[in-house]
């Protein structure tokens, strides 16, 4: 019973009332951790269209002199699309217990599908405009940089390599790097 009151609380409270901002040099968490382990949705889009995408791979950085995240995503991929449009996204870090529900993103495409609404995830607007959920631990909030697409040549291990030749199989399948200069952070009260 206590979980449901927590859930409806929650559901309840502002963004205010449930996060507070940081710096970016005052994110503890381990990067490769927050990259590589951690589940974390990509989300573009204000609060009347929005779609969300699970993570996976990417990283904090500087680049340019200025804090910076950078992932991975598919050319095809609706998130994608939407970044380019708003030109913002944010990373939303949540704890274990809601990686079904955030498995879910990468089972459906956001283009064709009302999949954000499908899920018990609560959106919530950041003070800037930007989306992002009320389970979120960490948000971080991203101006777009730029996006790159990595020519296969420029790899050198075996084993990055046989990664690219694979995910360049067809177009649709091209990798695009996305580099956001870390506009916010805000971690859970």
């Amino acid at each position: 019973m206590k979980e449901k009151t927590n859930h409806v609380n929650v559901k309840e409270m502002n963004f205010d009332q449930l996060f507070k901002q940081i710096s970016p040099e005052e994110i503890s968490d381990n990067v490769f951790t927050l990259a590589g382990k951690d589940f974390f949705a990509i989300t573009a889009g204000k609060e009347d269209h929005y779609n969300s995408m699970i993570g996976s791979g990417g990283g904090l950085a500087v680049l340019f002199k200025k804090p910076t995240t950078w992932c991975i995503l598919r050319a095809d991929r609706y998130t994608l699309e939407m970044i380019l449009k708003e030109q913002t996204y944010t990373l939303s870090y949540f704890p274990n217990e809601y990686k079904e529900q955030m498995l879910f993103w990468g089972s459906k495409s956001g283009r064709h599908s009302k999949k954000m609404k499908e899920v018990e995830l609560i959106s919530v607007q950041t003070p800037s405009g930007d989306m992002s959920f009320k389970e979120a631990r960490l948000i971080i909030e991203c101006k777009l940089t730029q996006i790159t697409t990595p020519n296969p040549d420029d790899f050198y291990t075996q084993e990055a390599k046989e990664y690219i030749n694979e995910a360049y199989k067809e177009e649709n399948d091209y990798r695009k790097y996305v580099f956001g200069e870390i506009t916010h952070v805000w971690v859970k009260k």
